[in-house]
């Protein structure tokens, strides 16, 4: 039998799995080219939902992977958050993607601090990393905010094969941050 499915709060926000109705607003950010610029890319809504079924497949063959973020004050989808490791990939990541009306409010920080949390106390991770490519500023800001600094390169497994920088910490790291 599988764990409860977990839901983080913070302040602002609720991290819960993947549901069938947030659909709609995955496709809609996927659709958005400047939000899907770093993440793959604008997609159709047949690869959006794939993608979407894949991330929620992810709690059952890994135990983690993305949660949807829920706006708490509008009760919207406003994004994605949280660990992340397909096959190949260069670690055990935290990775982001929110809608545009959302970014400059923090939910990225706000919602990868609380992920990260998550993942160092209920996986037993020791490194936590962010896939970021090199002209994603966006998100080396948000890397920054979260203690986190630029580790090595890698590139991402096929059918991807995308240069990018490793940023992250280790968990001994990321415990001994000011809060």
């Amino acid at each position: 039998m599988a764990a409860p499915a977990p839901i983080l709060e913070t302040e602002r926000l609720i991290l819960r799995l993947p549901e069938p109705a947030d659909f709609e607003p995955w496709a809609a950010f996927a659709a958005d080219e400047e939000a899907a610029r770093f993440i793959g890319g604008k997609q159709e809504r047949p690869v959006a939902w794939r993608l979407m079924s894949v991330m929620a497949g992810a709690w059952l063959s890994r135990g983690f992977g993305m949660f949807s973020v829920i706006e708490k004050a509008s009760g919207r989808w406003v994004g994605r958050v949280g660990p992340w490791q397909p096959e190949g990939w260069p670690g055990t990541e935290v990775g982001w993607g929110l809608v545009r009306e959302t970014w400059g409010k923090g939910y990225a920080t706000e919602a990868a601090t609380a992920a990260i949390d998550w993942a160092f106390e209920t996986q037993g991770w020791h490194e936590v990393i962010h896939a970021i490519e090199a002209a994603n500023t966006r998100s080396q800001a948000v890397a920054r905010r979260l203690g986190s600094r630029l580790l090595r390169q890698a590139v991402l497994p096929a059918p991807l094969n995308t240069p990018l920088d490793v940023w992250g910490q280790s968990r001994a790291e990321w415990e001994a941050r000011e809060r």
